[in-house]
């Protein structure tokens, strides 16, 4: 439960980055939301698009699974949603360092900006998120763990029909309190013979 918990705030603060990112510098002053999706494809290009077909979707596609990963308690899914967004931005920085013959991080807005190093940084988050989540138990785990303990049916098994006696010196119902067996004796009720 705890592990899910820290699991789940990691992978929540990996697909916040991630789709931050995109409002933030990516290469020499240019917004990650300034690339269109196509660019990822055929080449980087100065040509802006709009918002929703941008560097953003693939990153929001990546957050979406997040939740749901969280929502499900899933490993799986939120370490599918770490793979989209470190994909997406490798991608991008492969046909960026294409466009411009090799990559380079300056310190005076040149080169790589703080929203490539979001967009990584958030799909490596995502990754240690589903490693530290522990997911949902196993159908039947509840039923392993919390069984009755079998009953003790004594050193001749589970055969029901050999009496298990935990003691040599314990009554049974035909023993008369002397350790002889037979049926009960009693004392006489007044007005009866005693027959013994």
């Amino acid at each position: 439960m705890i592990r899910n918990f820290i699991g789940s705030i990691l992978a929540l603060v990996g697909a916040t980055a991630a789709v931050w990112s995109p409002f933030r510098d990516w290469y020499d002053g240019r917004h990650g939301r300034d690339y269109r999706v196509q660019d990822l494809f055929t080449g980087i290009t100065g040509t802006d698009g709009p918002l929703l077909t941008s560097v953003l979707l693939p990153l929001a596609v990546g957050a979406l699974i997040t939740l749901v990963g969280v929502v499900l308690r899933s490993r799986l899914l939120v370490a599918v949603s770490g793979l989209v967004v470190l994909g997406f931005t490798v991608l991008w920085m492969v046909r960026q360092g294409q466009a411009a013959g090799s990559l380079a991080v300056g310190g005076d807005g040149a080169g790589l900006g703080i929203g490539v190093a979001l967009a990584a940084g958030g799909g490596l988050l995502l990754l240690v998120a589903a490693v530290v989540m522990s997911g949902r138990p196993r159908r039947g785990a509840y039923e392993e763990t919390h069984a009755p303990p079998e009953e003790d049916r004594g050193p001749y098994g589970s055969d029901a029909g050999v009496p298990y006696r935990d003691s040599p010196h314990r009554h049974g119902p035909y023993d008369d309190g002397h350790g002889a067996g037979g049926p009960p004796t009693y004392p006489p009720q007044p007005g009866q013979r005693d027959e013994r």
